[in-house]
């Protein structure tokens, strides 16, 4: 099993549109049996999943042991991919995390799940604290969306620094350009300047994904946004494939 989470320290970078396409492809293109942990108290991506479905037990009470994580997890019209649904009681993540008073609480959970899934896709929330340590402690690979914008790379290079100086050895990195509108210099200049670095482009195919409840390789698979999408997933898949996990 290995783990991706999708983590950004700035809101509104793309991070739930990365988790929720990453999670299909893995599930379709890689077949792999898919896990797409919400853990952001908005729930995007369970809403793009899922809809609006309601859940018999609040995410909360399963990060603190309380109910069965089978209790929740919930099957998609995908074939091998799964939700772990958010909702409103993961606002208070880091409180939560803080009360268990556990620094490797998540990376128990993520081994546990590990039995049932190959591959587990965190859409983790915005911010660097609690919840953040627990991530970075846990997931086999953090890939942080950024705009191509001075202050997206200055957060960026925040999370670096935190790593490597509380983090030292684990895990890596992976940077990718998000909401790319190559028609402003800013963009095109940040995108030719890191050409090593992935980059998916601004879309209205994109921000259909709520409305189509789906991935956008499900309903635009020969888009820019859709190419680029894969080739970010082949080029994890190679790097999984290459590291020990």
């Amino acid at each position: 099993m290995a783990s991706i989470a999708v983590y950004s320290m700035k809101g509104g970078v793309g991070k739930t549109t990365l988790a929720v396409n990453l999670a299909w492809l893995a599930a379709t293109h890689s077949a792999r049996r898919t896990l797409l942990w919400d853990l952001d108290g908005q729930a995007g991506a369970s809403f793009i999943v899922a809809g609006e479905r309601q859940a018999r037990h609040s995410a909360s009470e399963m990060i603190k042991g309380e109910i069965d994580p089978l209790a929740l997890i919930q099957e998609t019209a995908t074939p091998n991919l799964f939700l772990l649904p958010s909702d409103s009681s993961l606002h208070r993540l880091d409180a939560t995390f803080d009360a268990i008073d556990r620094k490797k609480h998540l990376r128990r959970m993520l081994e546990s799940f590990g039995r049932d899934f190959d591959r587990i896709i965190l859409d983790c929330p915005p911010g660097l604290g609690t919840t953040s340590d627990q991530v970075l402690r846990a997931a086999t690979l953090i890939l942080v969306p950024m705009i191509p914008s001075t202050l997206s790379r200055r957060a960026f290079a925040d999370v670096r620094d935190h790593l490597a100086l509380h983090h030292k050895g684990r895990p890596r990195l992976y940077p990718v350009y998000t909401m790319v509108d190559r028609r402003r210099a800013s963009h095109r200049d940040a995108v030719a300047a890191d050409p090593g670095c992935h980059a998916i482009p601004m879309a209205s195919m994109v921000e259909a994904m709520a409305d189509r409840h789906a991935a956008v390789g499900a309903y635009a698979p020969r888009s820019p946004a859709a190419q680029a999408l894969s080739s970010l997933w082949v080029a994890i898949e190679r790097w999984l494939a290459a590291e020990p996990v």
